[in-house]
């Protein structure tokens, strides 16, 4: 298949792909290399983080609400463009088309909640205890901000981070995935319009770096960012802390999710089996919050788990581009490897496998199409205490609740949960401090599709970072407490006296 008018609809031009060097860019679809994308040298990604910090030096005195004024025009252009940015987003990183537009709708939503925020980045009046004094605490811009997303979400993500980075008055340096290098180009492209068309914003305001693993090393030992937000696997991230923090800068991780569920036996189960099947064969399984591990009550499991192998073995799999397919490819062969292997281990462990066998779409042969795989189990196994980035679900028969809740929580990642019930009690449990240790806790709704009005991250080895809305944007400011003394005297605090004539 030809693929150049998806592309030159997105904005990635001829000359931006070479036929050889650089960095691959494929599409998972049916495995064609798109072409070679030029990346940064070690030098190139200095020059870039020298003309961030410089534009971040004027960047920081424009006023919030026409740092606002940017991010709005640019979601503007991003909506203008919705189609042939969803559709890029098909083709490189597999998503079937209604979750590429669901994505871009993402950029677009969370530019208009930046722009909203751009007017409240408010601090606190305080009393003082020193008469004639008031006191204060401030935001101010932090700096140049180094963002390194995901292959899953080669777009959103980005723009979570970047549209508030932006208002809170700092630059940005994005390394995108090295599997999806051309939806940074495409996205980068329309922000660089923008920051051209506006007098006020500095040149150099955002930087794209293009390259892989040790572009992201630059980037996170580098003492001129005082933040790193990266998003991947723990492996990654726990490199990522290990380095910024030896440099004292911060970072803002959004790592694993071993996902679970639990069913109870007053559910809406024709409710939770939609829920179920989404949150666990969407995106083919390649979501953080993907649900990896479904804990059914014995009452209701020979009700519901049939439903499950039935819908699991008639979902459409095929190319992500056409509008009835509900499941695109996985990423690449390593992906698919890495299922395959975590399937060997669940059988050789004793338990029943449905599912999971590479499929092959007519003329899509080059693509890794899967069956997603259900897994039965009467208790926990080994594999499933890892995060396999692919469409397994483990079901598990429990007969309390608190058994339920401790199985949930007995594992080292803890982004997303959910439970299924009718029962008030059961559902405020789960809400409480002995419920879901997640940083993400649903009831009534599966563990994948959350908003961008709310904090979007996890405890334990998920990294504990906090994304999109609510008060996140305080990662991308510091904190300053100002005294300010209005009188003729000079009281000092806790009554200390230091006279000197």
């Amino acid at each position: 298949m030809n693929y150049s008018s998806l592309l030159a609809a997105a904005g990635v031009e001829a000359q931006a792909l070479g036929a050889s060097g650089g960095l691959l860019a494929a599409t998972p679809i049916n495995g064609a290399t798109l072409g070679h994308v030029q990346t940064d040298s070690a030098p190139r990604i200095e020059e870039k983080i020298a003309a961030a910090s410089a534009a971040f030096t004027a960047w920081r005195g424009v006023p919030g609400p026409q740092r606002g004024e940017l991010v709005r025009q640019f979601g503007t252009l991003v909506r203008a463009h919705k189609s042939a940015l969803a559709q890029l987003i098909t083709l490189e990183a597999g998503k079937i088309a209604s979750e590429g537009l669901g994505e871009v709708q993402e950029v677009i939503d969370i530019c208009e909640y930046a722009v909203g925020l751009s007017r409240q980045l408010h601090g606190l009046t305080l009393p003082s205890e020193r008469a004639g004094h008031h006191l204060l605490e401030r935001w101010q811009p932090l700096g140049p901000v180094g963002i390194i997303s995901a292959f899953n979400f080669p777009m959103a993500v980005w723009a979570w981070n970047a549209s508030l980075a932006l208002v809170c008055g700092d630059s940005i340096l994005w390394k995108p995935s090295e599997k999806t290098p051309l939806c940074g180009i495409a996205l980068h492209r329309l922000l660089e319009q923008v920051i051209a068309a506006n007098e006020f914003a500095p040149r150099g305001l955002s930087q794209l770096i293009i390259g892989g693993r040790d572009a992201g090393a630059q980037l996170a030992a580098h003492s001129a960012l005082p933040l790193i937000s990266a998003t991947g696997s723990t492996a990654m991230g726990r490199t990522v802390a290990q380095v910024v923090a030896a440099r004292f800068g911060r970072s803002l991780l959004e790592l694993g999710g071993n996902n679970a569920a639990v069913v109870t036996a007053s559910a809406d189960l024709a409710l939770t089996l939609r829920a179920v099947v989404f949150a666990a064969a969407g995106t083919s399984g390649q979501r953080c919050t993907s649900l990896r591990r479904l804990f059914v009550q014995r009452a209701v499991y020979a009700q519901l788990v049939p439903q499950l192998r039935r819908v699991y073995a008639t979902l459409s799999i095929g190319d992500p581009l056409s509008a009835d397919t509900l499941m695109g490819p996985l990423i690449d062969a390593e992906a698919f490897n890495r299922m395959q292997a975590a399937l060997v281990q669940a059988r050789t462990a004793g338990a029943t496998v449905h599912g999971g066998e590479r499929v092959f779409p007519t003329d899509l042969d080059g693509g890794y199409y899967v069956r997603p795989a259900l897994v039965e189990l009467q208790s926990p196994i080994e594999v499933m205490q890892q995060e396999t980035f692919a469409p397994i679900l483990y079901v598990l028969p429990y007969e309390r609740l608190d058994q339920a809740i401790a199985a949930q929580n007995a594992v080292r990642q803890g982004l997303s949960s959910a439970i299924f019930s009718n029962d008030l009690r059961e559902t405020e449990t789960f809400l409480s401090a002995a419920g879901s240790d997640c940083g993400i806790a649903n009831v009534n709704c599966g563990t994948s599709g959350a908003e961008i009005g709310g904090a979007f991250g996890g405890e334990k080895e998920t990294g504990g970072g906090r994304e999109a809305g609510s008060d996140c944007w305080k990662a991308y400011m510091r904190r300053q407490t100002q005294s300010v003394n209005y009188s003729g005297a000079l009281p000092l605090a806790q009554g200390v006296r230091f006279d000197i004539g």
